[in-house]
């Protein structure tokens, strides 16, 4: 459970660099330099993040939510038209003509 703890408070960390990088684009150009370290600490909490998520995946201290078993899905054909003819010529054949 303290994992899970530690796990959230890095992403409001996470959370928290990024919304101070950006009021600190947002207040002028003189501190981009600034700015930069603090995107960077950012991607380094990111990575440390997922690390922590990994390693203590692997240790069994949390597992994650099972996959769904998939079925194989069998599709049987059934043959229930009803097969016509071929036949090239269009002009209905002597014995189908209506004689009046």
């Amino acid at each position: 459970m303290l994992i899970k703890w530690i796990i959230t408070a890095l992403l409001f960390v996470i959370l928290y660099q990024l919304f101070h990088a950006l009021f600190v684009m947002l207040s002028g150009a003189e501190k981009s330099k600034n700015m930069s370290k603090i995107l960077g600490k950012r991607v380094f909490f990111s990575l440390i993040t997922m690390l922590v998520i990994t390693l203590s995946s692997q240790l069994g201290l949390f597992t994650f939510n099972e996959q769904p078993v998939s079925k194989a899905h069998i599709q049987k054909q059934t043959n229930i038209a009803k097969q016509h003819p071929q036949n090239a010529n269009t002009k209905p054949q002597p014995e189908m003509q209506n004689v009046d």
